[in-house]
This record gives C-alpha cells, structure tokens and sequence, in this order.
C-alpha cells in the first residue's frame, strides 16, 4: 500500500507508472477482476459528450431551424386529411411563446426545434387554405372556355398554356374553374395576354401512376390549375372585357421578352442547339429533343438544362468580375471608392434580372437567395459562403413555397448546395492548407487546383444528390464526375459568358457572334454527353423503394453536411442503412392502372408481362422504370405469356395462378372458376371464388400495387382509404366502402363426401 500512497513529491512520469499498477479505487468486483471493457466506456462516453457540446455550440443552432420547419411541411403532406388551420396557428404561437419564455433555459433548442416543426405544419396549411380552388373530378368531353392566356410553353410535338378561366359552360358539370393547363397543336399556341374563346375536353390533373409516385395534381393545384386537357376547333381571339390585371400584363411583357431571344437565337442556331441556349438564358426546356435530353440526364449533365445554383453564380460572376475590371481602369474610382461593392451591386442586378427572365422556377428561386446573401455580403463586409447563407434561403423558400419541399428539384437543389458549402468550409481548406510546399505549388501552376476543385464539386453534388435521383427518376450516373470535367469548363468559360453577352448586344443588333459562339459550346456538351451516356453501364437503373429510405438518405446528407466533429460519420451509418433498405424493397406481383385498362403481372421469369386494352406510353414508360426494367414501352415482350381474345386476357404469376381481365360479364363465369384476381368493369357474380377488383375500387383508390401473401393479395392504393386531400378529393361514396389493405379470395364451399359407409349399407340391406 506504500506504493499506492507514494507522496506527492515524485514526478509525474513515475507517479502515473507506478499508479498504473492499481486499478482505481471502487473498481474491484467480486473475485477480484474488473470487467475488461469497464474503463472504455467512460472515456468514450466523455468524448461523444464533448463532441454533442461542441455541436450545440453557439451559433450552431440557425442551420437545423429549416431542416425541422421542412420536417414539419413534410408531417402535412404526409397526412391523409387537410388539417384545421385555426388549430394549428393556435398550437404553433402557443409552441413559439413557450420557446421564447424558456430561451435561457438547457431545453431551449428543443423547444425551438419544436416550435419549428409546429411552424411548418402550420405554414404548409394556411399556403393550401390561402390558394384553395376547385379540381376536376370526372372528365368533361366538351366545355366552352373563355379567358386570359397567362402562360404558354413552346414544345417538341404539341404546344401547351394555362388559361385563366372567366367562363365555363358545360351542360352536365356545374363546377367552375380558375385555371386548366391546355395542350393545343404546334405553332397554335395563342400569345400570352390574350383574351380566348374555345372548346376543349377536360381532363382531372394526373394522379400518381404508382403508390409512392410523384403526385402531378398536387404539383398543378399549387400552381392554381385545377383540370389539364386539349383544345377542340379553332381558338378564337376576342377583345378582353378587362384588362386583366397587373400581373398578366408583366407575364406578357416576359412571355414578349422571352420570344424575342428565342428568335433571336433561332437566327443563328437551330435543333437541339437553339433548344439548349434557350432552356439555359430563358429555363424554357421543353423543345430539347428526347434523345438529347435523355443523354443529358443520363450522362449526369441534366443539372445543366434547369436553370440552378451554378447558373446564377456564373452569372453574377461573371457581371461582377467584368465590371470590376472596367472600374479599376479608372485610378480615381479605384483609390477613392468602393468599386468592389458596386460590382456586388451590378451582379445583384444582374442575378435579379435573370431570375425574372427564367421565370422564377424554385431551384432558380433558391439560387438567387444564395446569391444574393453573397452578393449583399460581400457589400457589408460580412463573410459569403455559409451555413447560415443556406439556411437563410431555405427558409425564405419553404416559408414562401411549402409545397418545394416534395419537389425533386428542391430535394437536388439543397442537397447538392449542402454538400458544396459543406466541402467549402471544411474540405478545401484543409485540401490547399500548405499551397507553399513545392508538390502542391507546382500542380497549381498547372491548373491542378481548378481540376481538384471541379472534380471534388462534382463528386460532392453527385453524391448527395444520388438519393433523390434514384427515389424520383429510378436511375443514376456512375460517370457523372467524368461528364461534368469533359463538359463543364466549355460551360462556364464559353456557354454562359456568350450568352450573357449575346443578351447585353441584343439590343445594339450584334448578338449574332456571341449565339455562335455559344452554339459552338453546345455542340461539344451534347457530344459529351452523347459519349459517355453510350459507356458501358452509364445508365444505373434503381427499382423503385419506399419513402423510408429517402429519408433516411436525407438525414444522412444533413449530418454529414451541418455537424463539425466526427459525429458527422454517423451520417455514414444513416446512408449504409437506407442503401441496404431500399435495395431490400421488395416490388409487387401486379399493377392495375387506375382506369383498369393496364395490369402488369410479374412472371415467373421476374420481369413483368402486361396486359391492356388502353395505349398509355407514358404509364408503361413510368412501371417499366420504378422496376428497373429497360425495356421501351413498345417492347414485344412485354405481352409475352398473356393469352387474349374478345372476352378479355390471362397471364400467370410467378406460381403459376392466373391473373384475368375481363372484359365482357359472359368472361366472368370462366376466370372465377379458375383465376386468382381478376381486374374487370363487369358486375362479378356473388359466388366467384378469385378476388376480384371492379371499376369502383379502381375509381375510389386509383392505381394499385398488389403483393401475393398466401391466397390474399396486400394492397397499396395510390389514395388509401379515408385519403381525402383539397388536390385529391374522396369519390362520392368512398367512405363508407369496405376497401381494405387485403384483396382475399373467397374460400370455395367445401364439397361433402357423399359415399355411405358400408355398415350403412349393410343395414339397408
């Protein structure tokens, strides 16, 4: 015990030594021993201490308020009835007054996190209550329509706008209509402002073509439309009988804008080439070819076509760096000014203008945020590239558009801007933190930082934007970071700069060099992408998963992105988890459209075989890819095993039972007799033994995904029962239906045995 007790006086280096003999004080157990893994634990536990400590740090807080403000939009979406709105306003002030009385309290952040998740449930319903307006809920086979041209989209076959309606006149619908989005034949499009009388047929906004699908009615009911369809006979113009507002004459002026450079590039450029320098000055992408486009997207260069972060930074960039160039070829303005504010200025400008002309899309929205945090940074001497910066635009556009917030274009957006800053403020410096070594001053001189720094930017934004694009487009680019070096300096030094400069000669009639030039940019970007969307396996092809991974995907991103210390691996975690979950999920048996006219059957060789009696290229198209299928909707094989006549079709599951459509009620008498399932319009006799989904299911729930369990089918309906959102209304009668999560067959009745036994018969004898 003298050792253990050795006085003060020795030095530190023996007293630690000898110490290290003993175990601590209180931490014998019975026998003698310690647990061998007791003395890990607490210094683990300090540490993963330390480090909560220093991620709740002061000023660490601002980032996370959007991510829980967008968890609370996420909740209101994810509900199957329209919240009340009173209810929620009063519940998020009440949530806000308790984080603000509490705000020197240690439960202060999660009580903001809280109110947070409170203020974005409330702000996405009163955004659906503000805007609320009629939807389509049957088709109208013929309405006379009259009112205002507010938009117009010029595309590859049919040309296509939205109307505001001021009447409508239908002999057997009452319901009226603020907007419907019309497709009409190429070169017919009426100009925008004009006053129009028509007919059309009218159609209800397009509904998930899949359970988990992207909603196209919630995307058209917050942009105010509530049916789509076609224009029948001549679209007459009339004189208004208002001038129609404020707003619309703006449009008009834009829509005049936006033309005039279309046909000012068409001047010079034709095809895919005029198509792409318009998509890139004006966001108009609607008139790229599909094959272009498609090599676009598939080559990891899509990003390009839709007017984003990088747009608008080459912008600004490149109107602030020129004019700081003109200003410091004035000594006087160079000592005696500010010139580098009044660049900022400039670019502001600038940036606001381009964000008008490309029509104020959310990803371009997001951007000019950004850039114009930078920009007014740079004008109050304040530091540019942030977290903050990020979490300030994502604020103002979740708190101005909710509905962003499910749209992939937001999800890509934000999730690439993360990765970028995140690589910003972390990665670089401690990538060029000795540019004084002669290594890395040498790969300098030669460009080599610029190539590093491309190559990293491409890895960070295709990396955390991979989640998205699996869930939404079922693919992704494994050589996306090769297209983007091959594509992307011809892009920002030649493409862009040319048609900044182009814009700025419009007006002087010697613009035509500056379209040739970018022309000649866009040659080799669409060879580029051409090139490497032939690669073998440049199309990575993902079956369709669950909202859960998606999410699991995303606080991945969001940690690895927002936290400073080694906690961010943990987001490592989330990412392997939500991979390994999505590549579990497990795709269904058979899909009915919601008209019935399509049903896929998946065989016994795993690809599925449909059968239809409707042509619906784009539904096929979508089934085919959440499958991770590449056949072409026009595929021969796809009917392969489907057996048909005038009666209807039969195709076998993987275990051999038949899956029918019928499509005539003499059919019936048949399939239910031997089919498990059948899909028909027909009235199915009480007594059928196949489980049978009709007409009215498919009316109330639309599209169905059905997975075989035993001799029950489980079900996932596009709108599940007691689903009844403002962008999808309950059919009449869909509450009180009996639709359930299981499709059973009917057990047959059990036949007796009729043979008596022979005592029987030896007694009746």
């Amino acid at each position: 015990m003298a050792v253990r007790d050795a006085p003060p006086h020795r030095t530190g280096r023996t007293a630690g030594a000898i110490a290290g003999l003993w175990p601590p004080r209180g931490a014998a157990q019975a026998g003698g021993f310690a647990p061998s893994g007791a003395g890990l634990w607490a210094p683990l536990a300090e540490t993963l201490r330390a480090w909560a400590r220093a991620e709740a740090g002061a000023g660490r807080l601002l980032p996370w308020v959007p991510v829980a403000f967008g968890a609370g939009i996420a909740l209101y979406f994810s509900v199957d009835r329209e919240p009340v709105l009173p209810i929620a306003a009063v519940i998020t002030i009440g949530l806000c007054v308790v984080a603000f009385m509490a705000r020197r309290n240690g439960f202060f952040p999660a009580l903001v996190m809280i109110a947070a998740v409170a203020a974005g449930f409330a702000t996405a319903t009163w955004k659906t209550a503000r805007i609320a307006h009629g939807v389509l809920a049957r088709p109208i086979y013929s309405v006379s329509l009259s009112g205002f041209v507010e938009t117009r989209d010029i595309r590859d076959r049919t040309d296509r706008f939205v109307l505001r309606v001021t009447r409508m006149e239908s002999p057997r619908e009452q319901i009226k209509l603020e907007r419907v989005r019309l497709s009409v034949k190429k070169g017919t499009a009426p100009d925008v402002g004009s006053f129009v009388d028509l007919k059309a047929r009218l159609l209800p906004p397009l509904a998930p073509l899949r359970p988990g699908a992207y909603d196209f009615s919630r995307d058209l009911f917050f942009q105010g439309i509530g049916a789509s369809g076609f224009a029948m006979g001549a679209i007459k113009t009339v004189p208004p009988p208002d001038s129609g507002g404020l707003a619309l004459r703006y449009s008009a002026f834009m829509q005049g804008l936006r033309d005039a450079i279309d046909a000012r590039i068409r001047a010079r450029l034709d095809g895919d080439e005029r198509s792409i320098a318009t998509a890139l000055l004006t966001g108009r992408r609607d008139a790229i070819t599909e094959p272009v486009n498609d090599a676009m997207f598939i080559s990891g260069l899509g990003h390009v076509l839709s007017i984003s972060g990088y747009h608008m930074a080459v912008v600004a960039g490149v109107v602030f760096f020129a004019v700081r160039a003109l200003l410091a070829l004035i000594p006087g303005l160079t000592v005696s000014f500010p010139i580098k504010k009044w660049a900022a200025a400039a670019a502001l400008f600038a940036a606001t203008f381009y964000l008008l002309l490309s029509g104020a899309e959310v990803a371009t929205q997001r951007s000019f945020l950004m850039t114009a945090v930078v920009l007014i940074a740079v004008m109050v001497d304040r530091r540019a590239v942030t977290f903050r910066t990020l979490a300030v635009a994502a604020m103002i556009v979740l708190a101005i558009a909710p509905e962003a917030l499910v749209h992939p274009s937001f999800q890509m957006s934000f999730a690439a801007t993360l990765g970028l800053v995140a690589l910003v403020q972390i990665g670089m410096p401690r990538l060029f933190a000795t540019p004084d070594s002669s290594t890395t001053a040498k790969v300098a001189l030669w460009g080599g930082r610029e190539l590093v720094t491309l190559m990293l930017a491409s890895l960070v934004a295709g990396f955390a934007t991979t989640p998205y694009s699996a869930f939404h487009f079922h693919r992704v680019a494994p050589y996306g970071v090769l297209a983007n070096l091959g594509a992307m300096p011809v892009v920002s030094a030649l493409v862009m700069p040319a048609g900044i400069l182009g814009l700025l000669a419009m007006p002087f009639g010697c613009d035509g060099f500056f379209w040739w030039l970018m022309g000649i940019g866009i040659d080799w970007m669409i060879v580029v992408s051409r090139w490497v969307a032939n690669l073998p396996g440049a199309l990575g092809r993902m079956a369709a998963f669950g909202v859960g991974p998606l999410i699991a995907a995303s606080l991945g991103v969001i940690l690895m992105g927002l936290l400073r210390t080694p906690l961010r691996w943990s987001g490592t975690l989330l990412l392997a988890v939500s991979v390994a979950w999505a590549v579990a999920a497990r795709q269904p048996d058979i899909l009915i459209s919601g008209d019935g006219r399509n049903v896929a059957v998946r065989g016994s060789d795993g690809r599925l075989h449909l059968m239809r009696t409707g042509k619906d290229a784009f539904l096929v198209k979508e089934w085919l890819a959440a499958d991770a299928d590449a056949r072409p909707a026009a595929d021969p094989s796809l009917p392969g095993g489907v057996s048909c006549d005038d009666a209807g079709c039969v195709v076998p599951m993987a275990d051999g039972s038949l899956v029918a459509q019928a499509l005539r009620a003499d059919a019936l008498t048949d399939d239910c007799a031997r089919a498990a399932l059948i899909v028909t319009a027909k009235q199915a006799p009480p007594d059928c033994a196949a489980a049978v989904i009709d007409q009215g299911r498919l009316r109330r729930q639309g599209t169905l995904a059905l997975w075989r369990k035993g001799n029950e089918f489980a079900a996932d309906a596009v709108r599940p029962k007691g689903y009844d959102r403002p962008w999808a209304p309950m059919a009449p009668g869909a509450a009180d239906n009996n639709d359930g999560v299981l499709i059973s067959r009917p057990a047959p009745p059990r036949a007796q045995d009729a043979t008596p036994s022979e005592s029987d018969l030896q007694s009746e004898d």
